[in-house]
């Protein structure tokens, strides 16, 4: 079984025991961890520490030295971003960090994505993301879309203050079979049940799997709201669209 002294980098094995609580997610990323080499382990080390230059920098190299683009986003990129996630979540970093942490992925990003736009490489899916009405929060939502485009998918983000008609009407342009709300305020928590409560008015609530997020959200409220899911985390809410992609398959 992998042990945290397996992991190269030393900053990453302090993320891990100074910031990680949870046990199913102290095991998770230092599995992970362990199996990435020393060069991505730099490079998610970079990206949680907030270092745009030396992200931009490590993944050039990387890809100069033969890197796969897929590895260098899986197990450098959005690894690290995975911690600074967590971090978020439990208030140890707050908004000026996760934004120097997004501009160090989208850094990296800069150099990965012309190369699986050009492998041809075919999404693995659609998924409408939005923080609903009357609501003006974005970073989480903002982790989230990171997350699930570096895992593949196609995300149209419809921002901030989304109404129910504008969630609906973006399902059905895209054909999406995911949608992701989040909120921040518990004032505004309720509208995600109104958006819900509007998809089963126009006869489309199961063409879409819903899932909601946000500070203040939990799994009791969404299984209230109706929800398909609920997502803690961007980790949750990438692992969540995949397990709807899968329940779709299953289903053709």
């Amino acid at each position: 079984m992998a042990s945290i002294n397996d992991i190269a980098n030393e900053f990453i094995r302090e993320e891990i025991e100074e910031y990680l609580e949870r046990p199913d997610e102290i095991k998770f990323f230092i599995e992970m961890f362990t199996q990435a080499t020393p060069e991505m382990q730099d490079i998610a080390a970079a990206l949680i520490d907030g270092d745009h230059h030396t992200v931009d920098e490590l993944t050039e190299e990387a890809l100069a030295d033969g890197t796969e683009a897929l590895e260098i986003m899986d197990d450098g990129l959005i690894l690290g971003m995975g911690i600074v996630g967590i971090k978020f979540r439990e208030n140890f970093i707050f908004v000026p960090e996760v934004l120097a942490c997004a501009r160090a992925m989208k850094a990296g990003m800069a150099h990965i994505e012309p190369i699986l736009s050009d492998s041809g490489i075919e999404p693995v899916g659609t998924v409408i993301m939005g923080t609903v009405k009357g609501d003006l929060h974005d970073i989480g939502k903002n982790l989230c879309i990171m997350m699930l485009r570096g895992a593949g998918f196609v995300v149209h983000d419809l921002g901030v203050d989304t109404s129910e008609d504008e969630f609906i009407e973006a399902v059905e342009e895209y054909e999406a079979p995911i949608l992701g709300m989040s909120a921040l305020l518990t004032t505004t928590m309720p509208n995600m049940g109104k958006t819900i409560d509007a998809f089963i008015d126009e006869d489309l609530r199961e063409e879409v799997k819903i899932m909601v997020g946000g500070a203040p959200v939990t799994q009791i409220f969404a299984d209230d709201m109706g929800a398909d899911g609920y997502g803690k985390d961007a980790l949750a809410c990438v692992a969540l669209a995949k397990h709807f992609l899968e329940e779709t398959d299953e289903e053709w």
